[in-house]
């Protein structure tokens, strides 16, 4: 059967194509988009076109109230509309990442400091000495070399004075990064060391993969926080707004959990049925945003504070996002970097 045979089904009463929704209303170049309505087949069995701004989208599979769409590479945020036989339907906005940068290797979230600079890793297989670790994009998007010598750069977090930490998951070391570029360790022995992230107090907790989530103290002493399922790839570590700590971590199961550490270190599951829950994020109201699958669906899932999900952005090899200045967010591919128009106020650093 070929695409063309599976055009069936009745048009909308005025003879015209119908858009009601379309879900998600962002996505990634490459992403995929559910358009909902009616009369979206036609009649003489030939493929209905999809305009996703100024380019054309291609239809994976459909029905006469039901469109799965490709975005376009090249597509920019705009309009979507759907022709049949010449008819034209009402238009639905939706919005496209902008590519900042590729020919990167980030392995979680970007970060961003309080000049809206953004930091992003070029973190290389295990065991793999790369010329840079850590890229520098200032705000016109030109990117250069920030720090070497960090062998499989992990995560990145910013203190309240806005000194960059960087894990390495080889060396299972935290360095402290000055503004300069000049680094020291910060924190030795954290196992295979991979998401961290600071609380209010300043205290800084490090994800090892094998199980554990240490928190350091301001002066340095090292507590066990909390243990967890080993994860075959990485922890990924977020603060609430009101200052639980949020874990990720990717095991064999494709039906992977987002766990919940109140401040004395107990351990709840928040949610279960991701697939591949990587790099997460806060939004102001308490929204959780996680680059997972659900579903079956690539993207990033917005989960609300009562557990509700659904896909906020579709598209593939999202591994983690940070919002930026202006309502938008930063997402980090296993290739590059994209900036969304997101329209949404991320939670402030700590202060």
């Amino acid at each position: 059967m070929n695409l063309s045979d599976r055009w069936l089904g009745k048009k909308s009463s005025n003879g015209k194509p119908h858009i009601e929704s379309i879900l998600p209303q962002a996505a990634l170049p490459g992403g995929e988009i559910r358009i909902q309505g009616s009369g979206l087949s036609s009649a003489e069995m030939r493929q209905p076109k999809v305009q996703v701004g100024d380019a054309e989208g291609s239809i994976l599979v459909g029905s006469d109230d039901f469109l799965v769409a490709r975005v376009p590479e090249g597509a920019a945020s705009g309009k979507v509309m759907v022709s049949t036989n010449g008819d034209h339907s009402n238009a639905h906005e939706i919005v496209i990442s902008v590519p900042i940068s590729e020919n990167l290797h980030p392995v979680t979230n970007p970060a961003l400091d309080q000049e809206g600079n953004i930091f992003v890793t070029f973190s290389g297989s295990r065991g793999q000495k790369t010329p840079v670790s850590v890229f520098k994009i200032n705000t016109d998007y030109i990117v250069k070399p920030f720090l070497s010598d960090v062998m499989n750069a992990t995560s990145l977090a910013f203190d309240r004075e806005g000194q960059l930490y960087v894990s390495s998951r080889h060396e299972g070391t935290v360095y402290r990064v000055a503004s300069n570029g000049t680094m020291s360790s910060y924190a030795e022995g954290m196992g295979v060391a991979t998401g961290i992230a600071f609380d209010r107090e300043q205290n800084l907790y490090v994800g090892d993969r094998s199980g554990t989530i240490f928190k350091i103290a301001r002066d340095r002493q090292i507590f066990v926080f909390a243990t967890l399922e080993p994860s075959i790839s990485a922890y990924h570590l977020a603060f609430s707004p009101a200052g639980e700590l949020y874990v990720t971590g990717p095991t064999t199961s494709s039906f992977d959990c987002v766990y919940r550490i109140d401040r004395q270190g107990t351990v709840n599951v928040f949610y279960r049925g991701l697939g591949r829950p990587q790099g997460l994020a806060f939004d102001v109201a308490g929204n959780l945003y996680v680059a997972a699958s659900l579903s079956g669906k690539r993207g990033v899932v917005k989960l609300t504070p009562d557990a509700h999900a659904t896909l906020a952005v579709s598209g593939h090899g999202l591994v983690g996002l940070a919002f930026a200045p202006g309502r938008s967010a930063i997402l980090a591919t296993t290739s590059g970097v994209h900036h969304l128009s997101w329209g949404i106020q991320g939670k402030a650093l700590p202060e």
